[in-house]
């Protein structure tokens, strides 16, 4: 069972501010038939349903599935805007080659075209998705430690592991704010409760913080395994994963000169060690059945046709990458897209699909594109009809059966996965680190070239094993998972006249964008609220 099955709605006494300031919760309730803090953990299944929110805090947007009872004030009838996979997925594909949209939404232009600002509506959704779902792991983290030792046999056990998994997802979602703006609000279970305004802390120094974090925790994950039971749960492979992420952008977080590499190719090392190994079939990966995938996969965020129901996660994805044209049948039939109908929102740019020697498919087949009727290049970019169409992503099992709901899959999104590892490692290589080699780069190279050729007619040699080679690889590979900004931005191409691609900078052609860019600005309700907040340069 998918671990979001067992959400309650109980958790609405965790819930506290949207910003970076905090609220008691240690406050007991005057009405007997209500609950609190400091009595739900009487409940002793309480403590993993309480975990499963800070899972579900990935992809859903509230108590109430699909919609209706919202954690993150949004529009009405958009509330589907407010799932952090969603914010993160356009953040990460649509400011990229990866992804344009066709709806004519200026949050969305403003990815697209690297024109964001203090006050776009996307960035600061996504910034106060990021620090609710911080907020609850530190309660979960503070309340769940201070009852721990009085609990006995197993439950203990399990619930220390419990919460090195709430510690897992905090360095997570802290991995995303440095990632994403640098230097940020900082607050642990650690701070006491009551209202406070929180200082910023650097990017070196929450650098530091999340590696400390993870390396405290691996141990007291479980080992990885293919038990159903812990099935999307975090395991020492995530940590080491996040970890081994962590130190390939180091250069980006620290400064040039700063590099981790070495730290890197360990953990990808741990991983590899560790028994994963490259799912036979790259397509199955992406399918509602991709459970049974966890060779490969390492974390997924996990969905639910029935029991994990909203407008974003893997539904936004799914659904928003097809049309409701006469073509629906055929991705109904042949690509699972939704029988609810498309919404004609996201498709590749040219300059993404061109780095596949073959878009078919029957080359490498990670050409997962739909071709009819489309064009290649994007000219205007609210028509959908530009733009090749991509198919990675479905709601059909690989028995070509379609997932339990019509309209929300059963396709979990592989966050941490061997393939990423593989390239990861022989980045790290390229870039100086000890402890691999370029023959062991070659070869996990080759492993991900032959199943993606079916033999190995697609190897590279030695010679062309190059940075350059890397970050397109990476794009073949990984297109879709939430890799690419964040890819470019390390290759320095993000925003710079290096790399160009179609309505970067907000012109057909595409063009060099402002350096700032490179990091989000602190959204102008929390440097309003908070004096200690500097905001980044540039903005």
């Amino acid at each position: 069972m998918k671990i979001y099955n067992k959400i309650i709605a109980t958790l609405v006494t965790m819930i506290v501010i949207l910003t970076s300031c905090t609220k008691d919760l240690d406050t007991e309730p005057l009405d007997p038939d209500l609950v609190s803090a400091a009595s739900i953990f009487d409940d002793e299944d309480a403590y993993l349903e309480f975990l499963a929110k800070l899972y579900a805090g990935l992809t859903l947007t509230g108590q109430q599935g699909p919609w209706g009872d919202r954690d993150v004030p949004a529009p009405p009838d958009d509330e589907g805007m407010t799932s952090f996979m969603r914010l993160y997925w356009s953040l990460q594909e649509i400011s990229t080659d990866e992804a344009e949209n066709a709806w004519n939404d200026i949050n969305l232009i403003e990815f697209s075209a690297h024109i964001w600002s203090d006050q776009s509506q996307f960035v600061e959704k996504l910034y106060q998705r990021i620090y609710l779902n911080l907020t609850f792991c530190n309660e979960y983290i503070r309340i769940v430690s201070d009852r721990v030792g009085d609990l006995s046999g197993d439950l203990q056990q399990d619930v220390r592991i419990y919460i090195a998994e709430a510690r897992f997802l905090r360095a997570l979602y802290y991995w995303f704010t440095i990632d994403i703006w640098g230097n940020v609000p900082f607050v642990t279970d650690a701070n006491a409760t009551g209202a406070f305004l929180p200082e910023q802390i650097t990017r070196a120094r929450l650098f530091d913080y999340i590696e400390s974090e993870l390396k405290a925790i691996s141990s007291k994950l479980l080992p990885p395994n293919d038990d159903p039971q812990y099935y999307a749960r975090a395991n020492r492979a995530a940590a080491w994963a996040l970890l081994a992420r962590l130190y390939l952008n180091s250069e980006v977080y620290l400064g040039e000169g700063n590099g981790k590499f070495t730290e890197c190719i360990a953990y990808c090392d741990s991983i590899i060690n560790a028994g994963y190994t490259l799912h036979d079939d790259y397509r199955e990966l992406f399918l509602a059945d991709n459970h049974n995938c966890t060779d490969e996969i390492i974390f997924p965020i996990a969905e639910d046709g029935l029991y994990t129901q909203s407008y974003g996660g893997n539904t936004y994805i799914i659904h928003a990458a097809c049309s409701s044209d006469d073509d629906l049948e055929h991705y109904m039939g042949i690509y699972g897209g939704p029988s609810q109908g498309g919404w004609s929102g996201n498709r590749c740019t040219e300059a993404f699909t061109s780095i596949f020697d073959d878009t078919s498919g029957e080359t490498d087949q990670r050409a997962i594109f739909y071709t009819d009727s489309q064009t290649e290049t994007i000219i205007e970019r609210d028509n959908f009809s530009q733009g090749y169409l991509c198919t990675k992503f479905r709601n059909v099992t690989s028995e070509g059966v379609r997932g339990q709901s019509n309209e929300f899959p059963d396709t979990d999104f592989p966050l941490f996965r061997l393939g990423d590892i593989y390239l990861t490692y022989a980045e790290a290589v390229l870039r100086g680190g000890s402890g691999g080699n370029m023959n062991t780069a070659l070869g996990y190279i080759n492993e991900l070239r032959e199943r993606a050729y079916g033999d190995n007619s697609g190897n590279i040699s030695m010679s062309e094993l190059t940075l350059d080679f890397i970050i397109d690889e990476r794009a073949r590979e990984l297109y879709w998972e939430t890799t690419r900004r964040t890819d470019l931005i390390r290759f320095d191409l993000f925003t710079t006249n290096d790399y160009i691609w179609e309505w970067k900078g907000n012109i057909a052609e595409g063009r060099a964008t402002d350096p700032r860019n490179n990091l989000l600005p602190i959204p102008a309700f929390d440097l309003a609220l908070n004096p200690y907040l500097d905001q980044n340069l540039g903005y």
